[in-house]
């Protein structure tokens, strides 16, 4: 994993790193496996339902880039290639492109 700070046009500093899930986190609950040999195909029609646009969630199974400054957090899907030695002036480009994302509570113990 690389990290890079940058400051933008505003003044904020980012921190940006790529976030890369493990093949095991990976969607696997819909694959075939070995035991499934022998047994009818499933793939007759494409059963997916997609309204309006594709999930947001549809990118992010290569990684992505998570830009983070305090409060605020963006994602940019997938990672640029090269972006870790990518300019200042890059890394806000990227930033322009990337979503707002909710950070998420963590229990506290």
């Amino acid at each position: 994993m690389a990290l890079r700070s940058f400051v933008d046009a505003v003044g904020t500093e980012w921190q940006v790193y790529d976030v890369v899930p493990r093949p095991e986190e990976r969607r696997h609950y819909d694959r075939r496996t070995e035991a499934d040999k022998g047994t009818p195909e499933r793939r007759s029609e494409d059963r997916r339902v997609t309204v309006g646009r594709l999930s947001a969630l549809s990118d992010l199974g290569l990684g992505w880039l998570c830009f983070d400054a305090g409060e605020r957090r963006r994602r940019l899907a997938p990672i640029p290639e090269a972006w870790a030695q990518a300019t200042e002036e890059e890394l806000q480009r990227y930033l322009g492109l990337a979503r707002p994302v909710r950070r998420v509570a963590t229990p506290q113990r």
